[in-house]
């Protein structure tokens, strides 16, 4: 993998999905084929997508300086990129921006696939308002593996939420983009560790359909359907509060 430690111009970003995002990452380690953040990539055209991670070293220095002039909100880490990636644990640049969040008073929400996140556990519960969730896609790993090979498996995800859980953090579930999967056993597995999940489908087909295809995999709009109204319902039973995005 290709890593260049880079010093960004800026890092606290006005988000659709919050008020603001804060990535430390350009790229990422795990690879996900279907991850719509190398559409955006526009300093890495002709670069394999999980073959280079940009680390923005200067993040933390440059978020002290950017929100002491931002009107308070919630933030996010990250949007497009995983912040508990695997250099996080070399960089901590996911870290160092939460104690700048916190010292600041800032709400935050953590969205990953790591089990990274629990070494920031006791950072995590200073702050007074904070959600964290994690990414899961299939209970099957073999499918899990088509299409996010260097990903945690599920078992690990799971426990990754025990963990966040048992500290007395407030957990959800982004449960997608959805792969073939059994949605009842996904569903019992992670209801008790969550108090509320969001559900989405593939986006942008034409990152991973033709893999689809090759596998036998046939997620067209009948699948998804099919799938997210049985999370959804199977959530509210034990629950749950599901919403799906589509």
């Amino acid at each position: 993998m290709k890593i260049r430690e880079v010093k960004a111009k800026s890092i606290l970003g006005r988000s659709g999905i919050t008020d603001y995002c804060v990535n430390c990452y350009t790229g990422c380690g795990f690879g996900c084929e279907f991850c719509y953040a190398q559409l955006f990539a526009r300093s890495h055209k002709g670069e394999e997508w999980g073959g280079y991670v940009d680390a923005k070293v200067n993040a933390p220095e440059l978020l002290k300086k950017e929100i002491k002039t931002a009107e308070r909100g919630v933030v996010m880490l990250s949007s497009a990129t995983d912040p508990y990636q695997p250099l996080e644990k070399k960089y901590e640049l996911t870290r160092r921006c939460l104690e700048v969040l916190l010292e600041h008073d800032f709400p935050i929400t953590v969205l990953t696939r790591s089990p990274l996140v629990t070494r920031d556990i006791g950072l995590l519960k200073q702050f007074k308002e904070c959600t964290v969730g994690v990414s899961i896609t299939t209970d099957d790993d073999k499918v899990k593996n088509v299409f996010e090979p260097f990903t945690p498996p599920f078992r690990v995800r799971i426990g990754t939420l025990k963990k966040l859980k048992e500290a007395g953090l407030r957990t959800y579930a982004f449960i997608g983009p959805m792969m073939p999967m059994n949605p009842g056993a996904v569903a019992e597995a992670v209801a008790p560790l969550i108090e509320s999940a969001f559900i989405d489908r593939m986006n942008y087909p034409h990152l991973w359909k033709g893999t689809a295809e090759k596998n036998g995999m046939g997620m067209d709009g009948s699948f998804f359907e099919k799938t997210r109204d049985e999370l959804v319902g199977s959530l509210r039973e034990r629950g749950v509060a599901a919403d799906a995005l589509f």
